[in-house]
């Protein structure tokens, strides 16, 4: 049977981007704009040859896939509203307001936010867990929201990029066949004068902000009148950082930070059990003396994570959907075609990488196709696989939040209340990355 597509892979992409960008533009619901894009995809595979029952099982494949993904998005809002019922987060925020008086908050946020992604693995898990409480502080010193969850996306993604608890790390591996060991190697290279660089901006735009110690006060005030604060609460940050050092994956990690909370919202905060309920499924609010401190200490809980769960579960259909038409593959070889030197290659690896991030909305296309592509390439070129890693690495997987239409970005939103585009021009290391790989692989490759 002839599978030739009547539509153009190029043209079915295009049009694709253009539903779901349109969505946003229009502000209608993203997934609105992935499901015309299933529609689109089904109905050409269809009059191309390929039977219902087909596309149907594609499409049931797609969904067992992600399921795993789908009920952690869930608990990623069940954890944010446990972290503030529990007191962790205002606990945290008092705590960081002792410390706070003339230090450089952003550069410290953006250290500690790189540090703790490493360690945990996960960039979301970070952001909805301490870049909650560091974000509630910087929005208490004056700092604008858009900016501080710009400093949070570029420290929390360093997890995606180089974490060897990193599910995208440990998939970048497995696709180009190098050890953790001789990843690191390889991607510290371009990573130091990254951080270098990030650290330097993050240092001067922080020092128009320093917290002032009258502010400070009266939040510290709310917080001891609102929350039983303790340093016992540090218990909770403490299992989730073990638990993810240990290897427990993130599902497993995340139930049980989950009940942790919820003893410590018992014991500490003298939480009902039908209270933490209600929280965990339909969010939580501070009850503070402070009006403005309990804007911050806000959460939707499992409840506003359903438009991600809809949005996720369309982009990985639709990605299923490429993949079962042999759509992506054509559009690669097109990109391929041509490279003679190591600068081209590497140029045109980051190219691809994040065009199939952009793409597919999601980091995993951006990984396996140019990973596996560009194999051959790289050994005829007498490239190193660990360079194809790194370039992935600097490229379609660090500026995947960048993307209004990107599955971290549809995560991101409810866990912070503003979208991809208001943030992303602060996310400094996500834009400085793939520009330093490209000089750094210059400096190496200019004669080769």
């Amino acid at each position: 049977m002839d599978r030739n597509l009547v539509l153009k892979p190029s043209a079915i992409m295009s049009i694709c981007l253009i539903f779901i960008i349109g969505s946003i533009i229009l502000s209608i619901p993203l997934y609105f704009g992935f499901l015309a894009g299933i529609v689109l995809t089904s109905t050409v595979l269809y009059k191309s040859g390929y039977h219902m029952r087909e596309i149907y099982e594609t499409s049931v494949s797609a969904l067992k896939d992600v399921k795993r993904l789908l009920i952690v998005i869930l608990f990623i809002g069940a954890t944010t509203s446990i972290w503030l019922a529990s007191g962790v987060v205002p606990t945290i925020m008092y705590y960081g307001f002792t410390y706070m008086e003339g230090v450089n908050f952003l550069l410290a946020v953006f250290l500690i936010t790189s540090v703790v992604s490493y360690f945990l693995g996960t960039a979301i898990g970070t952001i909805s867990t301490v870049g909650i409480s560091l974000s509630g502080i910087g929005l208490s010193i004056g700092i604008p929201h858009n900016l501080m969850v710009g400093v949070l996306v570029s420290g929390a993604f360093i997890a995606d990029k180089i974490s060897p608890l990193s599910g995208l790390v440990n998939l970048g591996m497995t696709t180009v066949n190098r050890n953790y060991k001789e990843l690191f190697k390889s991607m510290i290279i371009t990573l130091i004068p990254a951080i270098a660089a990030t650290s330097v901006i993050y240092f001067i735009i922080g020092s128009s902000y320093i917290a002032k110690t009258e502010n400070l006060i009266i939040y510290k005030q709310a917080i001891q009148e609102g929350f039983n604060t303790s340093p016992a609460l540090f218990i909770l940050p403490a299992v989730i950082l073990i638990l993810s050092i240990s290897g427990l994956d993130s599902l497993k990690t995340f139930s049980i930070g989950i009940g942790v909370g919820a003893i410590l919202s018992i014991i500490f905060q003298q939480e009902s059990l039908l209270s933490i309920i209600k929280a965990l499924i339909f969010g939580y609010r501070g009850n503070t003396p402070s009006e403005e401190l309990n804007r911050l200490l806000l959460s939707g809980g499992m409840i506003s994570m359903i438009e991600a769960i809809f949005i996720v579960a369309g982009a990985y259909l639709l990605i299923k959907l490429f993949e079962k038409g042999n759509v992506l593959v054509p559009l690669m070889d097109k990109l391929v075609y041509g490279i003679n030197n190591k600068m081209s290659l590497i140029g045109r690896t980051g190219l691809i990488s994040i065009l199939m991030t952009v793409a597919t909305c999601d980091q995993t296309s951006g990984i396996i196709l140019p990973g596996t592509i560009l194999q051959e390439k790289y050994k005829e070129l007498k490239l190193d696989n660990a360079v194809l890693a790194r370039t992935i690495f600097d490229t379609g997987v660090i500026v995947a939040p960048l993307m209004p239409w990107n599955i971290n970005s549809f995560l991101i939103k409810p866990v912070m209340g503003i979208t991809a585009a208001q943030y992303a021009p602060f996310a400094v290391l996500c834009i400085v990355c793939p520009l330093i790989t490209m000089l750094v692989s210059y400096f190496q490759y200019r004669n080769s």
